[in-house]
């Protein structure tokens, strides 16, 4: 018996040695072969379209005028309702304390701005005077929705006027602490007090988003005077600074001063930017000319076919009745970027969805799922986008319509947006991090410019073929 199981083993042996060390990629005990067919002789054509009304989806804000040659001239303003605090300090505290409160616009260190970083420009701060409408878009006109003689504030300012401190941040999904740029605005000493009153009078009413818009609906934002940026605001709140009873260490009474932010624009809140961009004649040279150019935000976007049934008609004709295993399906699009005036760079996100589906995309909030929506990371290194995991796409098509693609297979549109990912720590002792997409949403953080080299672009499918004789 013993025998007849050494006679076993060395047999298995000998076929794993000879399986490791064959060059076509294992030979099966059925006598099939094995082999790997890439694919990359498909032909992807487009064209630019205008999408001059973009569904707000973020919290982040742009503001200010900029005229870029190469680029056009966009102006750009922003309405936000409030995510009130949860609680307010009033131990030791009267009305009479509140000091003073600013509005905080707090933009990223680095990268917050484009344009003249020393163009001075002032903007106006309005009260709202009833909730904003959901969805709400860019071209939104807020005339009816705040009055003229309801002025807040007014401030001058630029993007590297205002004091740098470190401050929260919900670009990546999380409250986060890092180091930004503040440009502060006085406001009313009276509208903390009314805030302060209001909560002491009745806290349900900043229990909720909703049930504080009775209170104080929000602001609206816009510039009065010059030109030469616009600027990233990645947060919005309103700090309220006030005098509170308190004991020194020994027993005795003192005033201690102190600040809490009562206000915030949150993801959770609805906000908007208004973003109006004129074409620059270069721009309408090039979309002119045929070619697929991206601007951002509310500028355009590019409609492709993608040439998914000719992929199929080859996959199918070249694996015949034998076995095949489709491994991958990626898309990889050169460009080039366009010479502007103050150097503005490709978006760092690329979406391309169905084209029936981008509506109820970004309704939705939605997130990419390799069928019929998939997002690319700009490489700034070798000047491309790169969409991989097509793989489902193409086989849903041959496992659920017999491999016959619909017009709606083919139709995509590929647009800039905005993806907010959670970062968290991860692998054996937290050594690592590992970062989730939570978000995708429209391009609205900064100007954007991009040429997609669809004549250049390169689809590739890989599967693996078995042969059995």
């Amino acid at each position: 018996m013993k025998q007849l199981l050494y006679v076993i083993l060395a047999a298995a042996l000998l076929l794993a040695l000879y399986a490791c060390t064959d060059e076509t990629i294992g030979v099966s005990i059925t006598d099939g072969v094995s082999s790997i067919v890439e694919d990359s002789s498909f032909v992807i054509t487009g064209h630019s379209v205008r999408n001059d009304r973009v569904q707000m989806r973020t919290s982040t804000k742009m503001l200010g005028v900029l005229r870029c040659d190469g680029f056009g001239d966009i102006t750009a303003e922003a309405v936000t309702m409030w995510m009130p605090a949860v609680s307010i300090d009033t131990v030791g505290v009267t009305a009479d304390m509140i000091d003073s409160c600013r509005l905080k616009l707090r933009l990223p260190y680095s990268n917050g701005f484009t344009g003249d970083s020393l163009a001075p420009m002032r903007l106006n701060v309005y009260r709202l005077n009833k909730s904003l409408p959901s969805p709400i878009f860019s071209d939104f006109d807020p005339t009816d929705y705040y009055d003229a003689d309801d002025l807040l504030a007014t401030e001058s300012y630029s993007p590297t006027s205002g004091w740098l401190e470190m401050g929260d941040s919900y670009v990546t999904g999380s409250l986060v602490r890092d180091t930004v740029r503040v440009i502060s605005v006085p406001m009313p000493k009276e509208l903390g007090q009314e805030l302060f009153t209001t909560f002491v009078n009745d806290p349900s009413k900043f229990a909720s988003p909703k049930a504080f818009a009775d209170v104080f609906p929000g602001i609206y934002i816009t510039n009065t005077y010059g030109s030469g940026h616009v600027v990233n605001i990645k947060a919005t709140e309103l700090d309220v600074y006030y005098r509170k009873h308190g004991k020194t260490d020994a027993g005795t009474d003192t005033i201690y001063h102190h600040g809490q932010s009562y206000l915030a624009s949150t993801p959770e809140v609805i906000s908007d930017n208004i973003i109006n961009y004129a074409v620059d004649d270069a721009v309408t040279s090039m979309v002119n000319n045929g070619e697929a150019l991206i601007v951002a935000p509310a500028g355009y976007e590019v409609q492709v076919r993608f040439p998914i049934q000719d992929i199929i008609d080859k996959y199918q004709a070249n694996i015949g009745s034998n076995q095949a295993v489709i491994n991958t399906l990626t898309l990889t699009l050169p460009v080039s970027v366009p010479l502007t005036q103050y150097n503005i760079q490709p978006p760092t996100y690329l979406l391309m969805v169905k084209a029936s589906k981008k509506d109820q995309f970004i309704n939705g909030d939605s997130l990419a799922n390799n069928k019929d929506s998939f997002y690319a990371v700009y490489n700034s290194l070798t000047k491309e986008y790169m969409f991989t995991g097509l793989r489902n796409y193409v086989l849903n098509i041959l496992n659920n319509q017999g491999g016959v693609a619909t017009e709606d297979d083919f139709n995509f549109i590929i647009t800039p947006v905005d993806v907010t990912t959670y970062t968290y720590l991860s692998g054996y002792y937290y050594s690592g991090t590992t970062s989730t997409v939570t978000k995708i949403s429209p391009m609205v953080s900064r100007p954007a410019i991009v040429r997609l080299l669809l004549d250049k672009a390169k689809i590739k499918i890989t599967y693996s073929k078995q042969i059995v004789d």
